[in-house]
């Protein structure tokens, strides 16, 4: 037998039972208001494109790679030929925003080198949303930076990756001013083909000889925008580069200070290097270079891009990108401080957390179906895809110091970080900081911790227009060796927010 017990209720208690139901039926009301709205604003902007544009980036649509698992945001790649009689071309990668990317900023990832690929490290061994795995299938990145941001990667210059050129000599003249034009004429043709991504707010971020590659394009940038109609104004906010090469002389001194400090070179190297050896000024002494070689000895055993990083010993994979490769020498001529030009650790191609990763990246993007599915080597380049382009072997232009066009872009008003991970011996914390106090700034909070939830991230400096943030525990690659913490960066950098200095 079921007995039903009926409960009373005062009118006081009925009338608060009412308001909570109406602030319950109103909320959903708002949620479900917004997700229309958000979803026909979506659809406005995109049913205001012409038809050739649409079809366009249909043709660049990637509908889904090989092995990739069920994610809610749409993915573009393909060409954008930035010279039209000399046939150059432009590979890109985009990933838009997981969530209202109509709301989001734009921000673009590039890598170094010169030479490296920004789709190898940066979109699939870095901050990108898909690595490749051991087993030839793609996991998910938790830690993906199209959470906080529409996500764009390019490999530049041509002769990178899977960009190309038509016309052959164009490889010999490579260097910094023809990469930050071309990077422009990219950015340019690919905002006509995704013009509902114009009016965001756009950032530059990268790391290594992008310490050269972001500023650069950021200037290119900034003074055409002075100049040029509205429909070809980039709607630039700023920039952030981590473990950057900024500055030719404070960037060697660095290097061996911390390597000394790291306990990586004895007592005697160090001070045979600090005698023989004058960074600002040519030619180099033969003392040098012995006392140099000493030193460059020493990363012939352990990673300089991460000092505590195990090495690739998988002999299982491919050996294109073995560790054994990326000891060897990158780029010739005049890219590199002469000091350290002649030694093959100068240019070693960094590695990732997983050693092994760049095997995997590398196997995957060789794969034809893969390429397929990115619409990319359509001209069926006639050698492989890799990591670091062995087919530049000059580079024809390249400023002892980055630091004036810093300085430019700080007195025009643009938001600029930089960070550095503190595992790292090519480009150390170090280095870095020697290279900051050239610039001359005003303190306006000094060195202070950061916090990742409880424990320290690292430390923070900001200076009148520029912030400093050092990555505890993170090597040449951060978003590689510190995800978590590097994904807290870019949300506080493109938030301009100030990183948590208490536990969290």
């Amino acid at each position: 037998m079921c007995v039903f017990i009926s409960q009373k209720h005062t009118p006081r208690e009925r009338e608060r039972e009412r308001e909570s139901t109406s602030k319950m039926a109103s909320s959903l009301y708002v949620y479900l208001l917004v997700l229309v709205l958000g979803g026909a604003l979506q659809a406005s902007v995109d049913g205001h494109l012409s038809h050739e544009i649409l079809a366009r980036q249909k043709a660049d649509r990637v509908k889904k790679l090989p092995g990739q698992p069920e994610v809610g945001f749409r993915q573009y790649a393909g060409y954008v030929t930035v010279n039209e009689s000399h046939g150059r071309a432009l590979f890109y990668w985009f990933f838009e925003a997981t969530q209202n990317p109509h709301q989001k900023p734009l921000l673009l990832w590039l890598n170094g080198g010169p030479g490296c690929s920004s789709i190898g490290f940066g979109a699939t061994e870095e901050l990108g949303p898909f690595f490749p795995r051991r087993d030839g299938k793609l996991k998910f990145n938790p830690h993906t930076w199209n959470k906080a941001a529409n996500l764009l990667f390019v490999e530049s210059p041509v002769g990178v990756g899977f960009s190309y050129t038509n016309t052959s000599s164009d490889i010999d003249q490579l260097g910094d001013t023809i990469t930050a034009k071309d990077s422009y004429a990219f950015l340019i043709h690919w905002f006509k083909r995704f013009p509902q991504f114009k009016p965001h707010d756009f950032y530059i971020a990268g790391e290594s000889y992008a310490g050269h590659y972001v500023p650069q394009l950021a200037e290119v940038i900034y003074d055409h925008n002075k100049h040029v109609s509205k429909k070809l104004h980039i709607n630039l906010k700023g920039f952030m580069i981590g473990n950057a090469l900024l500055d030719d002389d404070t960037d060697q001194r660095g290097m061996v200070s911390y390597a000394w400090d790291h306990a990586v070179i004895s007592d005697r190297v160090f001070f045979d290097i600090k005698k023989a050896c004058n960074f600002s000024a040519e030619p180099v002494t033969e003392e040098c270079n012995i006392a140099l070689g000493k030193y460059f000895e020493v990363y012939e055993i352990i990673d300089m891009y991460s000092l505590y990083a195990p090495t690739c010993e998988d002999d299982a994979t491919s050996s294109t990108t073995s560790f054994v490769a990326r000891q060897l020498p990158l780029i010739r001529g005049n890219v590199a401080p002469k000091t350290f030009s002649k030694f093959p650790a100068w240019h070693k191609r960094p590695t990732g957390y997983d050693p092994c990763a760049s095997d995997y990246t590398t196997v995957y993007l060789n794969r034809p179906e893969v390429q397929a599915a990115l619409h990319a080597n359509v001209t069926n380049i006639p050698y492989p895809w890799t990591h670091c382009s062995n087919n530049i072997s000059f580079w024809n232009d390249a400023p002892a110091s980055i630091l004036p066009i810093i300085k430019k872009l700080v007195d025009g008003g643009l938001r600029i970080w930089v960070f550095s991970g503190d595992t790292d011996g090519r480009i150390p914390v170090s280095s870095t900081r020697l290279t900051l106090r050239k610039l001359g700034l005003k303190t306006i909070q000094e060195w202070t911790p950061w916090y990742t939830s409880h424990e320290v991230g690292g430390w923070t400096i900001e200076y009148d227009g520029l912030t400093f943030v050092t990555v505890r525990g993170a090597g040449h690659e951060v978003p590689t060796f510190a995800p978590k913490q590097a994904f807290q960066l870019i949300r506080h950098f493109l938030d301009n927010e100030k990183l948590p200095s208490t536990p969290i």
